[in-house]
């Protein structure tokens, strides 16, 4: 992901879906966007050597959400995020980015566990998590949330 993709993000992180189960990231605009991925995706990148990708469709390069891992201070572990557009959802590509992503991880990076985490009441996400293998752990607390946590274990 780069800035060249910063009108799609701008997009993706105002819809109503990502503001209500991911949270409001404060972008507004392409340049809040040019921001948000220098200081988000690239930097996780440069400390961890892992981040966000941006998810595209195959034939078109149509992009239409993102997915990768992140690493938070709060937790032990890296844990997986993803977001698709919602003219995209329901077809399956969050699930198809995520599997990709776990193996990427555990072939290529020698990473052997990986969490989730989501608001009790993102269904989906929760279905999404359960079809990956995740398994409920515990309710944990970040910043002023309480959230469900996954976890991935080879």
């Amino acid at each position: 992901m780069g800035a060249a993709d910063a009108v799609f993000i701008a997009v993706l992180l105002n819809q109503p879906c990502f503001i209500r189960f991911i949270g409001d990231r404060g972008v507004r605009n392409e340049e809040d966007a040019r921001r948000y991925i220098c200081e988000g995706p690239v930097a996780s990148y440069r400390a961890h050597g892992f981040g966000l990708y941006l998810v595209q469709l195959t034939d078109t390069r149509t992009p239409v959400g993102i997915c990768g891992l992140l690493k938070r201070a709060e937790l032990d572990d890296p844990d997986i995020g993803f977001a698709v557009a919602e003219p995209f959802q329901g077809n399956g590509y969050a699930f198809e980015a995520a599997a990709a992503v776990i193996a990427h991880s555990r072939d290529n990076l020698d990473i052997g566990r990986i969490g989730a985490i989501t608001l009790a009441e993102n269904e989906a996400s929760i279905r999404l998590l359960q079809k990956l293998g995740l398994e409920y752990r515990r309710a944990v607390r970040i910043g002023d949330e309480t959230l469900q946590l996954y976890m991935w274990c080879e």
